[in-house]
């Protein structure tokens, strides 16, 4: 590849780690996306990517080369560990400015080659980080361990990129959205872009891209969207050994169960219980096992917001048995959609049925900006329909309690939780997809102290509020002798119990 060098004397030289990287690195699809093994150099070809995409643009009409970047990574620990160090790697912090703000930003400008680029590193599980993403004017971004992100992220990207600059003032060059990622679940969004689109999908986006190349937004060599799947680490063909030691996936593999090989030394697809389970009493052997609602009984209803929102829907049986019935998981979905959704299955699946409790995060209390004023989430919520308050508490320790006591009963000869079939995310969740993220310390294995932000966490706080609403928090409350208890603050109390 051709280099970068700026008036420090910076100056890049790489070499793809093979063919599909390479293939990768070249694409000018409006989205891009390249998986891999582990060690296959698949981030490093990202910022080669991003430096390729500076290359390309065009001067403004002032002469000076302009771009804005955002990359993005699910949580802030993870971003500044592993994305940043590797752009850094490559691109010092020497070369422009960087500042470890929030969120932290690199800003290169150098005078000699007019070159103006600023690169914002940006992290899901801070909220008012997400709100700037959804806001600012982009040239490209790239999302670094897409599975870790909601698809949400890539729909808001869409509409973000090509703003900058701005076309009065020459216009953005081959704006670009880019993904790299282990792989995933053949339940994750990327699977299904990537593997099996439907032929509604495929339709759409032929007429898409189309009408695009009619307006002059796309060249007739390019395409929305590209996949790039590198070899796995074992294969003869595979990917940045060059850059590795002898023998890395052999040293990578010992000791792992043979789904986690499949997933990160093969490259294939598949679920790995990463890290540490939250719900170790979880059999799904056990818990797992269709049943029908009874519409004499409650129904009660746990839900999640943000950018992915999600609920549980489930009855407590008379002998106390909990049985978890369905769920509805969204890629993106406003509040008010998100309503719509609720009712519609609601309408489906339950018409004859009493609500017993409707419950919500209670961070939902805080403002909602948009055409709809200023309103929070439950009054949103209630004027489309959905009557729900929010939990009493936000403790995970509690909730994930509250959701986990049942799981460790049995009652008159049966779990003392069941969960459906057709829970299908939920299931996942309780297995291992939401879990403490491994860290190294000190070259110890620690644990983060709460769950991971993942695909599969918003469905279980979903169920942890749908068990708080039901009074289970209040009820191992009360059970506990006080010596046994956890301690919460008493902030995250009501006094009415």
């Amino acid at each position: 590849m051709s280099d970068l060098t700026g008036s420090t004397g910076q100056v890049i030289h790489y070499k793809p780690p093979g063919p599909v990287g390479k293939a990768f690195i070249l694409s000018d699809a409006f989205v891009a996306g390249i998986r891999g093994p582990v060690g296959s150099g698949k981030s490093v070809c990202c910022v080669m990517k991003l430096v390729r995409n500076l290359q390309k643009q065009k001067r403004q009409r002032d002469g000076w080369i302009r771009r804005r970047t955002a990359i993005i990574r699910n949580t802030y620990a993870e971003l500044r560990t592993t994305t940043i160090k590797t752009w850094h790697q490559w691109i010092p912090q020497s070369y422009g400015t960087y500042r470890d703000t929030s969120p932290p930003t690199h800003h290169i400008v150098d005078a000699a080659q007019k070159i103006d680029w600023e690169v914002i590193f940006i992290a899901l599980d801070r909220p008012d980080d997400v709100r700037k993403l959804l806001s600012l004017e982009l040239s490209d971004a790239w999302i670094n361990e897409a599975r870790e992100v909601p698809k949400a992220v890539l729909d808001g990207l869409s509409g973000r990129v090509s703003r900058y600059p701005r076309r009065e003032e020459g216009g953005c060059t081959d704006p670009q959205i880019l993904m790299d990622t282990n792989p995933p679940d053949s339940d994750h969004w990327w699977y299904r872009m990537a593997e099996e689109p439907s032929q509604e999908d495929l339709e759409t986006n032929a007429e898409l891209e189309a009408q695009l190349r009619d307006l002059g937004s796309l060249r007739p060599d390019q395409s929305l969207f590209a996949w790039f799947a590198q070899p796995g680490g074992r294969a003869p063909n595979a990917e940045n050994t060059q850059n590795l030691d002898p023998g890395y996936y052999l040293k990578a593999s010992a000791g792992k169960k043979p789904e986690w090989i499949k997933v990160y030394v093969d490259g294939q697809y598949g679920f790995v219980m990463d890290g540490k389970v939250v719900y170790p009493e979880y059999s799904d052997t056990l818990h797992c096992r269709p049943f029908n609602a009874n519409p004499r009984l409650l129904l009660h209803i746990g839900m999640d917001f943000g950018l992915t929102p999600a609920a549980v829907f489930a009855q407590r049986m008379p002998n106390g048995q909990w049985r978890k019935r369905s769920e509805v998981v969204t890629d993106r979905a406003g509040v008010i959609r998100f309503a719509g959704l609720i009712k519609k299955h609601l309408a489906e699946q339950y018409s004859n049925f009493k609500i017993g409790s409707i419950t919500g995060d209670p961070s939902g209390n805080a403002a909602q900006g948009g055409d709809e004023e200023e309103r929070n989430t439950f009054q949103l919520l209630e004027a489309h329909g959905v009557k729900a308050v929010p939990a009493y508490t936000n403790s995970p320790t509690l909730r994930i309690e509250a959701a986990r006591d049942p799981m460790t009963r049995l009652i008159d000869g049966e779990p003392g939780m069941l969960v459906h079939p057709d829970c299908s995310v939920l299931r996942k969740g309780y297995m291992g997809g939401y879990h403490y993220k491994r860290m190294q310390i000190g070259g110890a294995e620690k644990y983060r102290d709460v769950p991971d932000k993942n695909m599969y966490s918003h469905v279980c706080d979903a169920d942890q509020y749908l068990m708080i609403g039901a009074g289970e928090g209040k009820a191992i409350v009360k059970r506990e002798p006080v010596a046994n208890r956890p301690s919460f603050a008493i902030t995250d109390y009501n006094t009415d119990f």
